[in-house]
């Protein structure tokens, strides 16, 4: 009599990093720290100064590099996806490119109240979902963040291309330095 063969086993949920499979008695580990502020750059890379808020995320992500308490994503031309990140942070900040009806390169920061009536004046948009659409779902769920800004940069040219314009590229550090007060402010 032969010996019978033992089942083959298919991992639960995938591989670790280790690529040991994952099974029910080697759960997966959660990260000791939570962020408690999501830095969300929106904007089309192909799309010269649209692509402030990304570019604005990349460089802010360079300067920081690990910090836990931070998630920073770049959040393309929006998608109903952003809406589970945005309701685990207790803080939000949104970079975009704004038409604020300042010279090119200005760099205005909306917070809380202002920053939704910021959203709800200028709503409209050709993406998916508009970042109001996103805050309204944060509302309806309960996952509205306490403390949120939008920090908005004025393009001057919006059109295809990979690279800002000038005025835009410029204004770069100085909406990096305003993220940096908000974290400041909000941390005491």
């Amino acid at each position: 009599m032969g010996s019978q063969a033992k089942p083959h086993r298919l991992p639960l949920q995938g591989l670790r990093s280790n690529d040991r499979p994952i099974t029910p008695h080697q759960p997966e580990k959660v990260p000791a720290v939570q962020p408690t502020t999501l830095i969300l750059g929106l904007g089309n890379v192909l799309m010269t100064d649209e692509a402030v808020g990304a570019e604005v995320v990349r460089r802010l992500e360079q300067e920081i590099g690990s910090d836990a308490s931070l998630m920073l994503v770049d959040g393309g031309t929006l998608s109903f996806t952003l809406a589970v990140p945005i309701g685990e942070c207790p803080h939000l900040i949104v970079v975009d490119a704004a038409a604020l009806g300042e010279p090119p390169g200005s760099v205005r920061v909306f917070e809380d109240a202002a920053m939704d009536r910021q959203l709800s004046v200028n709503a409209k948009t050709v993406h998916e979902v508009s970042l109001s659409d996103l805050m309204d779902i944060a509302r309806l769920t309960d996952t509205l963040p306490v403390r949120r800004a939008l920090v908005g940069i004025e393009p001057e040219f919006v059109g295809w291309g990979d690279r800002l314009t000038p005025a835009v590229e410029a204004a770069v550090p100085s909406a990096i330095a305003r993220i940096r007060e908000l974290l400041t402010r909000w941390d005491t």
